[in-house]
């Protein structure tokens, strides 16, 4: 079991004189193998905030309205993760026809995620591999090839598809290329947001990380599309269809923000492991409750040719 300390600041000063409108997404999210222990909450101004999570993925979203003048939010938590492990040859992709209703967003082209726009790419390089995580490593490393990590290459508006062109970005700019490799080889996935354990400080300083979630099998499993980290100490705050969804911080009105401060340790003691880089498939999801009727047994290569069946997309006109 991993056991982490977390801490987040957060500063803003707001300049709007009828205040501002903010959505958080700063707790820890509390899934089937990641528990909060403990956590504290703590506002410069006197604000009862609105906390509400999202049923499906366990994310946490925090609304209030704060006044004009400096606002400071600290969160700190103990969390516990307690990964599910498996081997990556067992793990297969599943066909749309048998994907859990609630997966079937994930599959979809969206708006920093243009899988429509990479089809031809993705079946030229992947189309013909085996079926399952491999081929979710192989495009992975593809993704780590052609795009170098640089802080503040690109911005809010940064897509998959101009990542490609542009090569290079930060982690959101490789999780969202990822995303979007995958999706047009009809494989689900997902952006996450945590930290960045393990990266090297010459990256900079501690920071929010966006890793990548893959339907494999029964459930979600974790990629880290920069390759940055240890994703045994990713902690999860949300996860999304791309990073519009995932934003730690939505501002409705006139603020100015500081640089966040956040820093995460990994405790030592009996039953606890410190993070690293292992073999094995991890995940803090649950599985799915059960095979979609007539879908018992799937995956290996005896649905290629589902990965490069081209995509139509029929929309409203």
């Amino acid at each position: 079991m991993i056991r982490l300390q977390l801490q987040v600041d957060l500063a803003y000063e707001i300049a709007d004189p009828a205040g501002t409108d903010f959505i958080f997404n700063v707790h820890a999210a509390r899934t089937a193998h990641q528990t909060v222990e403990s956590e504290q909450l703590v506002l410069s101004q006197d604000l009862t905030p609105d906390i509400a999570t999202d049923a499906g993925t366990g994310t946490r979203f925090m609304r209030l309205h704060a006044w004009p003048g400096p606002l400071h939010l600290s969160y700190a938590a103990t969390l516990d993760i307690a990964h599910h492990r498996a081997q990556p040859d067992t793990l297969n992709e599943v066909p749309v026809r048998c994907l859990p209703l609630e997966v079937l967003p994930y599959v979809y082209p969206s708006r920093y995620c243009q899988s429509d726009r990479l089809l031809g790419l993705a079946s030229r390089n992947f189309g013909r591999l085996w079926q399952g995580y491999s081929r979710i490593l192989a495009v992975q490393h593809w993704v780590q090839e052609q795009v170098a990590f640089a802080s503040e290459t690109s911005n809010s508006n940064t897509s998959a598809v101009d990542t490609l062109v542009e090569r290079v970005g930060v982690c959101r700019d490789f999780a969202h290329l990822m995303i979007a490799m995958c999706r047009a080889l009809n494989i689900p996935a997902r952006i996450a947001t945590g930290t960045d354990y393990g990266a090297d400080p010459a990256l900079g300083p501690p920071d929010y990380h966006a890793y990548v979630e893959v339907y494999l099998g029964d459930r979600w499993y974790v990629f880290d599309a920069s390759g940055t980290g240890i994703p045994m100490g990713f902690l999860r705050f949300g996860t999304g269809r791309d990073a519009a969804d995932v934003a730690f911080a939505t501002i409705f009105g006139d603020v100015a923000p500081a640089t966040p401060a956040i820093s995460v340790h990994a405790l030592e003691g009996p039953g606890l492991e410190l993070p690293h880089h292992c073999r094995e498939a991890l995940s803090t999801a649950a599985a799915s409750p059960g095979p979609v009727s007539g879908c018992a047994s799937f995956g290996g290569q005896a649905d290629a040719a589902m990965a490069t069946r081209p995509l139509l997309v029929q929309a409203p006109r």
